[in-house]
């Protein structure tokens, strides 16, 4: 465990319809790197995509104390991005492709880095604030104001992503955020199957319950509880 990291816990599950779990998770606290990628249902091979993403930034080598360089990270998930587009030619497969959200941290800063629709959130304070920005069909048309936010919550394209690695209709591109840290900062990374059914209080009130063990699995039992008919992941990391 680094110095400057209080706690780090991690969950996933397949949720209560699924048989396969095409989630997978990185916890790296050593060289202060956590990740989770989303495989993306419909595609073939999902699981390996988001598994083989996982598996090539396990092996980044870092320090103990100095935060990873992003661009470091961002050429590793790149060259995934390669390998999975020749992986899906070879095959015979439209796309092999997983969405992913990474954090890093080290001294004062965080960086975080996704493309899709898995998330990071931040509690300071008692105050739950999304980090990341979802690469959604639906995102954009909230922004171009054709739907609302509550209406982008049951949009029958809803689940439609337009950044993720593996795509080959996209160029390669993650999205970067550079923030500070203060004491008691709570950074939650977790796939689209947790925040599609916990709202943003719920999952607030759970990462503020001091007597919580793991709170990432009591975030994935509370979206669970809630009948999450999708993969879900989550990893909480406490400053």
């Amino acid at each position: 465990m680094r110095q400057d990291v209080t706690s780090v816990s991690s969950a996933t599950h397949s949720g209560t319809v699924r048989l396969r779990n095409e989630d997978r998770l990185l916890v790296r606290t050593d060289i202060g790197l956590w990740a989770v990628a989303d495989g993306a249902g419909g595609h073939a091979g999902a699981d390996v995509a988001a598994g083989l993403i996982v598996s090539d930034l396990n092996q980044i080598v870092g320090g103990a104390s100095a935060m990873l360089d992003p661009d470091q990270v961002t050429r590793v998930v790149a060259n995934t991005h390669r390998t999975l587009i020749d992986a899906a030619n070879a095959r015979g497969v439209d796309a092999m492709v997983s969405t992913i959200a990474v954090l890093i941290h080290g001294g004062a800063h965080v960086v975080c880095l996704w493309a899709g629709d898995s998330r990071i959130y931040r509690l300071r304070g008692g105050d739950l604030e999304q980090l990341t920005e979802d690469h959604s069909l639906a995102r954009e048309l909230v922004q171009s104001g054709d739907i609302t936010p509550e209406e982008a919550l049951r949009h029958p394209q809803r689940h439609i992503i337009t950044r993720a690695v593996g795509a080959p209709a996209h160029e390669f591109a993650l999205a970067s955020r550079k923030l500070g840290t203060v004491p008691g900062d709570v950074y939650l990374l977790c796939s689209d199957g947790l925040c599609k059914v916990l709202t943003d209080p719920e999952i607030a009130a759970i990462l503020v319950r001091a007597e919580e063990k793991s709170p990432a699995d009591a975030l994935v039992q509370a979206a669970l509880a809630n009948h999450a008919t999708d993969n879900v992941t989550a990893i909480v990391v406490a400053l």
